[in-house]
C-alpha cells in the first residue's frame, strides 16, 4: 500500500470527543449479512429520531423491507472500538441510497465521517432525501448537494415527497 493511502476495505477514522478532546477510534468496514440485525436496529433508532412525519404503519412497512434494501446496495458501517455499529451507508451506481446513524450517537461526527468517505472514496454524486426530514436536507446542502427534482411520493407511491439531490460543488 502506498504511503498516505488507506486500504478502502478498512479505513481507520479518528474523531475527537467534544468533552475532553481525547481521540476515539472508529473503523469503517464492509458489512456482512450477520450484521443486518444491527443495521436494522440503527435504522429504526435513526428513523424514530428524524422521521416524525412517518406514519406507524409505514414505518413497519419499510422495516419489513430492510433486508431487501440492504441486499440491494454496497454497505459500509462505522464501528466503535468495541466493534459496535454506530452508523452505516449504502451506495449503488454513484448514489448514496442510505445513511443512518444510531440516535444515541447523533451529533458526534459519525454521519459526517460516513458522508465524507462516500464522497472521497466512493465518488457518490447523488442522494434522495425525504423532503420532511429538514435536518438531513440541511446536512446534504452543507456538503454541496442541491435539489434538482422533487417527487411528490416516494418509490412506493406513499405520500412522502422526495428531494433528488446532485452534488453541485464538493465542499471537502
Amino acid at each position: 500500500m502506498q504511503q498516505g493511502r488507506r486500504d478502502p476495505e478498512i479505513l481507520e477514522v479518528w474523531l475527537k470527543k467534544e468533552t475532553n478532546k481525547m481521540p476515539l477510534h472508529y473503523t469503517l468496514q464492509n458489512v456482512t449479512e450477520q450484521e443486518y440485525d444491527r443495521l436494522v436496529q440503527v435504522w429504526e433508532s435513526a428513523v424514530k429520531a428524524t422521521h416524525h412525519f412517518l406514519k406507524e404503519e409505514d414505518f413497519e412497512f419499510y422495516k419489513n423491507l430492510m433486508p431487501q434494501f440492504l441486499n440491494a446496495v454496497a454497505l459500509k458501517s462505522l464501528k466503535d472500538e468495541n466493534g459496535l455499529i454506530l452508523g452505516f451507508i449504502g451506495t449503488a451506481d454513484g448514489n448514496l441510497e442510505m445513511l443512518f446513524v444510531h440516535a444515541d450517537t447523533r451529533g458526534k461526527g459519525i454521519g459526517k465521517t460516513l458522508l465524507l468517505y462516500a464522497l472521497q472514496e466512493l465518488k457518490i454524486t447523488k442522494v434522495d432525501v425525504n423532503q420532511d426530514n429538514a435536518q438531513a436536507v440541511s446536512f446534504y446542502e452543507r456538503f454541496g448537494f442541491q435539489t434538482y427534482k422533487i417527487s411528490e411520493t416516494d418509490g412506493f407511491g406513499k405520500p412522502y415527497p422526495i428531494l433528488h439531490m446532485n452534488l453541485i460543488k464538493n465542499t471537502i
